[in-house]
């Protein structure tokens, strides 16, 4: 693994600790088509580490014990976070970009002992926004100056991965504000509490809450327009 390169470093969030937050509402009925984007086998997709068992992402920050190395944490979470990256940039090849960029940060602030960093899985999931973010600024700038073009078919391993009923759930994310996007990917497949979300975005409680109804409403009326 080659992380020389320089990239700017998230920034940490001082974390809270975690709790239950009871939800307003079931899941949606989209819910589960989105886990199941999780569950693909990404492990097809170039570079992917092949037959790690891997731990759920962000269901309870306390309970897993940090990784002594950076290489470790990066066998166990390199994989959850190219899905989670996935769902906010929409593009496999940007997806492991910004997890690359993300471990470089991590790896720029903390060396690869992670001595200091408390909560590493916290960390990178700030980090993958972050990374997620400067790709979307990058491409709203590039496309403000291209003019448009055909765009050509997607190669094979990303075909594998975005079946039909995943891209349904991925254009109608790539609908939404930036926000809450974030917010939904987060609370939904990251299973992230409302104080979590907070901390990983740097927003208020109030916010995540307000933004994910407002969100839910309007990827449930897209999806069921779709239907």
């Amino acid at each position: 693994m080659h992380l020389s390169y320089a990239v700017p470093a998230a920034v940490p969030v001082p974390m809270a600790v975690p709790m239950a937050v009871p939800t307003d509402r079931p899941p949606p009925w989209w819910a589960r088509l989105l886990a199941r984007v999780s569950r693909t086998r990404a492990d097809d997709a170039p570079g992917a580490v092949r037959g790690r068992h891997l731990h759920a992402v962000g269901t309870s920050y306390a309970s897993e014990p940090p990784p002594p190395t950076l290489t470790e944490l990066y066998r166990a979470r390199r994989l959850d976070m190219v899905r989670l990256a996935l769902f906010l940039v929409d593009d496999l090849h940007s997806a492991e970009d910004v997890v690359q960029d993300a471990f470089a940060a991590v790896y720029r602030t903390y060396g690869t002992s992670l001595h200091g960093l408390q909560d590493p899985g916290a960390y990178l999931h700030t980090a993958v926004v972050n990374a997620a973010r400067s790709v979307l600024r990058r491409r709203r700038t590039a496309r403000a100056y291209t003019p448009p073009h055909p765009v050509a078919g997607a190669p094979v391993d990303e075909g594998l991965l975005l079946a039909e009923e995943h891209r349904q759930v991925l254009d109608a994310l790539a609908e939404l504000t930036r926000r809450q996007r974030e917010v939904l990917v987060l609370r939904y497949w990251s299973e992230l509490t409302e104080a979590q979300i907070a901390q990983t975005l740097g927003i208020s409680r109030g916010t995540v809450k307000s933004t994910a109804s407002r969100a839910l409403d309007a990827l449930e009326k897209k999806l069921e327009a779709d239907r």
